[in-house]
């Protein structure tokens, strides 16, 4: 039987070197007849060959097959250029929902304290990003506008995926927007995480304005799921995903959905971008792609498939736990090392630590 169709979505500098790290995992024995892959070139340089033609392309291939998986691009700062591929595959396939959760790497300290998952679920789309911004006046007293602008349908969708991520994991709702100072606007967000709640009423439900989520983000010892506009969860994501060592620790997931709700596409990347200084060098660290490749395996309908995700996740923490790692967290392994420790443990041929090696 053939497996499920994930789209590849090839990048830019380091991006792309540790894409190519992810694919040594999807075509390692056991797992290559679990995927049928298919390849397009999302590089700055098609991207601008083709006018965007290809990340529709690429938008239209993961709605027809439900999974991409993106390495990280180059977005250029110049007007009239072509832009954010990562806006435009957000729009056309209902990418709403990005979640990126920071967990406990072994062997790695986290910093404050922090021990649980902690998983931000963020708005992907509107409020500061896309929004629309002028300037008046001249001198001292010129002035800078901005008009931004959210959906109760996007809310709500924040709210509900939240909500059915913190019932899968036994986690607690924690968190939300600063809605006192902003009532109509981050009060939508607000509305309908209670509304949520009254859904949910198993899930544990502790809203909290954004400026106190910061700060005792940093006390709590329980699972947290936190909702997030778009611009406070970029900002939190960063700061959840450092606090357990590395931005690279963990996969960022975009989720899309139909009309009514239903959840159609998962695109799994990494959470940081393409690290041009790193071009090159053998250094940069693999682990959030192969965990995105984890991400994929997991949210597929085969059991194999679930259960290889699981053994992908199990050998990479594995790796770390032997003393296996990249300069970022405190290793001396090259890239393509990292990834030939995890493929040894994915096929069983370096046993794991007597204490299994995950925390």
């Amino acid at each position: 039987m053939p497996g499920c169709r994930v789209v590849v979505l090839h990048g830019d500098e380091t991006g792309e070197e540790l894409l190519l790290e992810a694919l040594r995992v999807l075509e390692a024995p056991g797992v290559r007849q679990l995927v049928q892959l298919e390849h397009l070139d999302l590089s700055l340089e098609s991207r601008r060959r083709t006018r965007n033609a290809v990340v529709h392309e690429a938008a239209q291939r993961m709605l027809e097959c439900g999974f991409g998986l993106k390495a990280a691009t180059v977005t250029p700062e110049g007007q009239g250029d072509v832009g954010s591929p990562n806006a435009i595959l957000r729009q056309e396939v209902g990418g709403d929902v990005i979640v990126r959760t920071g967990r406990r790497i072994p062997g790695v300290p986290p910093l404050a304290g922090v021990h649980s998952p902690i998983t931000v679920a963020r708005m992907a789309v509107d409020d500061a990003y896309g929004a629309r911004e002028w300037r008046e006046g001249e001198g001292a007293e010129e002035s800078a506008f901005r008009t931004t602008m959210i959906t109760r349908e996007r809310c709500r969708r924040v709210a509900e995926y939240a909500f059915l991520h913190a019932a899968a994991v036994g986690a607690t709702i924690f968190g939300g927007p600063k809605y006192t100072v902003s009532p109509v606007y981050e009060g939508m967000l607000k509305e309908e995480m209670d509304k949520a709640a009254a859904r949910h009423p198993e899930v544990p439900y502790e809203p909290q304005l954004i400026d106190a989520t910061l700060a005792l983000v940093l006390t709590r010892e329980d699972p947290l799921v936190i909702p997030a506009l778009n611009r406070d969860g970029d900002l939190l994501s960063d700061l959840v995903l450092a606090l357990y060592g590395t931005l690279a620790g963990s996969e960022s997931l975009m989720i899309g959905f139909r009309d009514d709700g239903t959840q159609q596409v998962v695109m799994a990347e990494a959470p940081h971008g393409t690290a041009p200084k790193l071009l090159g060098r053998h250094v940069a660290n693999p682990m959030a792609m192969i965990l995105a490749v984890a991400a994929l395996l997991q949210g597929m309908p085969e059991e194999d498939a679930r259960a290889m995700g699981q053994r992908v996740r199990d050998s990479v923490m594995r790796t770390v736990a032997a003393g296996v790692s990249t300069a970022d967290i405190g290793g001396t392994a090259a890239t393509e090392e990292f990834t030939a420790a995890v493929l040894e443990r994915l096929a069983g041929t370096t046993p794991p630590p007597a204490d299994g090696g995950l925390a």
